[in-house]
């Protein structure tokens, strides 16, 4: 639903001249601001689970060093941001020690990694280069729908198939 609203723009004799416009319908601009604000509240929180679970797979512990060395933060920004994590029931963690995710945390790592998986292999299929793919897909993955990430996948899936590839 859409609210039409005048523009008195091109006054003449007759008085002002209105053209109507449309705006979108407040409720749903409310929900869809709404959803950017919760997408990028989370952000942050998949972001850090997302690598400390790469971390531990990798190279079998997460240390406060290296995540703020791999999030280009300084070790007081990660601490505050693990803090946090800790009271979310995210992650666990005692001083000096290495960081490992709860089950909790574990599947919204699961979860943020299947995400931007999707969203690379999509810009893939599309032709975006590798290096820019997988810095898209760092900020996109966190704000789209689960509606938009399937159409991502079926999109994908079918290029593949593609036999003109």
């Amino acid at each position: 639903m859409t609210t039409e609203i005048g523009d008195a723009r091109g006054a003449g004799a007759d008085g002002p001249k209105t053209m109507a416009r449309s705006v979108p319908d407040a409720t749903r601009r409310a929900t869809a601001f709404r959803r950017m604000r919760e997408a990028q509240r989370t952000e942050v929180a998949e972001d850090y689970v997302e690598l400390i679970g790469d971390l531990i797979a990798m190279i079998g512990e997460a240390r406060l060093t290296d995540l703020a060395e791999h999030l280009g933060v300084s070790q007081g920004t990660a601490a505050k941001v693990v803090q946090r994590l800790q009271r979310e029931g995210l992650v666990d963690s005692l001083p000096y020690r290495s960081i490992f995710l709860t089950e909790r945390g574990a599947a919204m790592a699961a979860m943020a990694r299947d995400r931007h998986r999707i969203v690379h292999d999509f810009l893939r299929a599309l032709g975006v280069s590798e290096a820019v793919a997988e810095a898209d897909a760092e900020g996109i993955e966190h704000h789209v729908s689960q509606e938009t990430l399937a159409a991502f996948r079926r999109y994908t899936a079918l290029s593949r198939d593609d036999p003109a590839d």
